[in-house]
This record gives C-alpha cells, structure tokens and sequence, in this order.
C-alpha cells in the first residue's frame, strides 16, 4: 500500500461542515436517521476512556469510601449519556493490579491507598451493571505488562506476583514491567485478565498503546537472557519482539472469543504505525515514535489481517500539524481498514481542547468538531472515542458540547 496524500479539506469548509451533523455529511453519506417513530438509528462508535491509573479521571482520589467512590462513577456514567456516548472503556487493571476481586492480582492501589487492600466493594461489576443499566456498553480496560510507576518492587503487595516471580520483571526507565519475551508472562496476563472476562458480562475487551515501553533515549530494555533462551529462529531481535506482541494479541483475540462469545476484542494504539522516510506503506508523518520499531507493535498487520475486532488509534493531533496531520493519518488509517473485518474508530484528545499549552489550533473549541467533519468522509471511519472522562465531565472549553450539538444531535447504538 503505497503512501496516502490528504485530501483538499480547508479549515473553512471544515468549519462549515461541523455543524451539519450526520443527516448530510462531507460525501453525502447518511450516517444518521430516524425511524417510522423519529427516533435515531444511527451506529456508530460514542466512545469514552475511563482511565483510573493515578486517579486519573477516577475516582478523583485514593482513599475515599466505597460510597463516595461509587458515586463519583455513576457520575461518570450519567454525564457518558448526557453526552449521547453510547460505550465507556473503563480502565480495570492499571498496573497489574485489579479493580475486581481477582484471584491473581492484588487489589488497586489506586482505590484506596495500599496495594491489596479490599475497597469494599467491586468497582468493575458496579462500573458494568451501572454502565448497562443506562444503556451504555462497558469495555474492560486492560494494560498487559505494566506492573508499577516506579522501579522498586518492595513497594508492590507481599502477595504480587512481580515479587513471586523475580525473574518476570525488567526495570526500565524509572517503572517496572513484566518482560513480554517470557511466554509464562503471556500466559499468565492472559490469565489475569480473562478472570474478569468470565465474571462479568463486559461487551469488549480493551487494550491501549503499551505493550513494550515507550524507549527512553540510550536506555536498552533488558531482555537478553529471554531473547537469548526463546529468540532462536528469529532474524533480529525486533522480530521477535513483534512476534511476542502478536502472540499476546492472536492468543487474547482468541480467548476472548472463546470465553465470552459476542464480546468485542479491541487495541488503541500510538496513531503512527511507520513514517513513510521509513516504510513506503507508511503515513505521510514524522512522528519519533513509530509503533512497528519503538513499541514492537504491528498495527497495520492486526488490522489488514482482521486479528481484532476494533482498532481506535490514537490521532492525538490537530488539522495541519507538520509533523503528524490528522487530516493525514485519517486517510492512511481509513485506507488499512478497507476491506478488514476490524472495525475503524478514531481516538480523539479532548484533553487538549481549550488548552494554551497545545498550541494555536486546539484553543479553537471547533477544532474537535472539524474532526468529525473530516472524519465523515471516510466510510471506514465507524465513529470516535475521546480521551477521557475527566474532560467529558468538565468540558471546560464547551469543544465537546459544539460536538454533541453537531454531530450527536441524536443517541446511537454502537456497531456490532
């Protein structure tokens, strides 16, 4: 697949488009109509991350009663359906840790203060009833191999099992990670993460950008010993690093199938898969991080081969930025998913809007209504997932309001 160009959008006609909504979109194509009753029968992806590492967007902080807690989530969850969303992925295992009572992991820090430590209650059976009982989808949010925020393991529960298993972990640029190279770690995370699969009846499964660490310049990920025990067969040792990262997802895709039917297998990746100055097939973009190289994670690969069901990259950037367009990398994803059974979403940095820090374009309060607009014009665009919860709530630029009130002027149903 050869490189995509953009296409001739202007911020004026942008502009004008961001308020017509889906009943006429930039090529014409309905997305949005009614019923003999009027009501909506639009479908498309309303999305919403529900991040809870750090208490980042929940709850608002460690140490709270499960009471305040759990009202602070149906909060949460009242404000998705007041923004006409229509799915939450709700962040379950942050850190190798659990917002369930999980028979592998400790309980979250993050609930209450001290690792292991009962909360109480179940956040993520509350989060999936709440969610449902509103008419919401819930997407278990996981992260594989993450372990800590910091790079000391006597700070992890007693009963962790980074303590347990030594050999699992590799320090690396101030966290800790359990070591993807190892296939008892792939085993073992597949494990945790299914419990939560089996207990609750969660409409998809949800990954982010993190598989391998983001590189830190002149600091090697440690893996020697693994690569020099399980790397045979492999011509290099980024190869086998992809390989491991497309087992962990092959594998997952499959249990999930298999132990919830009709659940929903999804991964949100860094938005450039490879710069074109790199790989032909590549985005027109610069970006210094590309996911095939720096994470070992072949984006294009699981998306053209249909490995997952749902893709949503994270096009964390503005129209017209040099470096890495939107207007740019729509197109380039749109044009992977052609023809794949992965479904297209695009991940959206509501946390940016209103922000002088971001730069010119993102104090413009339509910039994310331009988003859509383009994004119309791209049928394998199913719809949009914003980052996150706590700007959903607040909205403190209104760049969400301008959205609901452009393009959600109806509810939808998200696609299956």
């Amino acid at each position: 697949m050869g490189r995509v160009t953009r296409r001739a959008f202007t911020v004026a006609a942008l502009s004008a488009l961001a308020f017509t909504g889906y009943a006429a979109t930039a090529t014409g194509r309905p997305r949005e109509a009614a019923d003999a009753r009027g009501q909506s029968t639009a479908t498309e992806m309303r999305g919403m991350w529900l991040a809870t590492v750090d208490d980042r967007d929940w709850p608002s902080r460690t140490g709270l009663s499960a009471a305040r807690q759990r009202g602070e989530l149906t909060a949460l969850l009242d404000m998705a359906v007041r923004r006409r969303l229509n799915t939450v992925m709700f962040q379950a295992r942050p850190t190798a840790d659990a917002l369930w009572p999980s028979p592998y992991e400790p309980w979250s820090r993050y609930l209450t203060g001290t690792q292991g430590k009962d909360p109480g209650w179940d956040p993520l059976g509350t989060a999936v009833r709440e969610a449902h009982a509103r008419g919401l989808e819930l997407h278990a949010w996981f992260n594989p191999y993450r372990i800590a925020l910091h790079a000391d393991p006597s700070r992890l529960a007693a009963s962790h099992p980074a303590r347990e298993h030594p050999d699992w972990v590799v320090p690396y640029g101030g966290r800790l990670y359990y070591n993807p190279g190892l296939p008892a770690v792939r085993a073992f995370v597949q494990r945790a993460m299914l419990d939560a699969v089996r207990r609750y009846p969660v409409d998809g499964v949800h990954f982010d950008d993190y598989f391998y660490p983001y590189p830190v310049a002149d600091l090697p990920f440690d893996d020697d010993a693994a690569y020099a025990r399980h790397g045979g067969g492999f011509a290099s040792r980024a190869a086998w690093r992809r390989d491991n990262v497309d087992r962990l997802v092959r594998e997952m895709a499959e249990a999930v199938r298999r132990v919830r039917p009709g659940a929903r297998f999804g991964i949100s990746p860094f938005g450039v898969w490879r710069n074109a100055s790199t790989d032909p097939r590549g985005s027109d973009t610069r970006a210094g991080v590309q996911t095939y190289d720096d994470l070992y994670a072949d984006t294009r690969t699981w998306v053209e081969e249909g490995w997952i069901d749902y893709v949503v990259p994270q096009l964390y950037w503005n129209i017209g930025l040099a470096a890495a367009d939107y207007a740019t990398l729509v197109p380039w994803w749109a044009e992977v998913a052609r023809g794949s059974r992965t479904k297209l979403y695009v991940g959206e940095a509501l946390y940016k809007a209103g922000d002088p820090a971001q730069g010119v374009a993102w104090r413009d309060p339509d910039e994310l209504s331009r988003h859509l607009a383009l994004a119309a014009g791209y049928p394998e665009v199913r719809g949009h997932v914003f980052f996150a919860g706590k700007e959903v709530a607040a909205d403190p630029a209104g760049a969400l309001a301008r959205v609901v009130a452009g393009h959600y002027r109806q509810p939808a149903k998200p696609p299956r």
